[in-house]
């Protein structure tokens, strides 16, 4: 039992930071690639000006397009008294995805 438990600690042993290195470094590389559902775009990829819909119900116009996404949100499916909340200017995620309302 003692010997089981020696030499499961030099197997450990013989893992070094450079191989440690290596294996993240592959394991960056061969990330994948992420695209949004079928019909849908991320906000990062339409024009300024563009009305969108989420999957959620909420309805908006895209103003300014960086690493977030400014919006004018004009109509969202929530109870009267919130509706007054969630109207308005609000930053999104830029890889939200929504469908594009032409």
């Amino acid at each position: 039992m003692l010997k089981k438990k020696k030499q499961a600690l030099t197997t450990r042993q013989n893992v070094t930071t450079a191989k440690i290195k290596r294996l993240a470094k592959k394991a960056l590389k061969n990330k994948p690639k992420w695209k949004p559902a079928k019909g849908y775009k991320y906000l990062k990829d339409l024009k300024l000006g563009s009305l969108f819909e989420t999957q959620s119900g909420t309805r908006g116009v895209l103003i300014d397009n960086s690493i977030s996404a400014k919006v004018i949100v004009t109509d969202v499916k929530c109870a009267e008294e919130d509706r007054d909340y969630y109207l308005g200017k609000h930053i999104f995620a830029a890889h939200t995805e929504v469908k594009e309302i032409i």
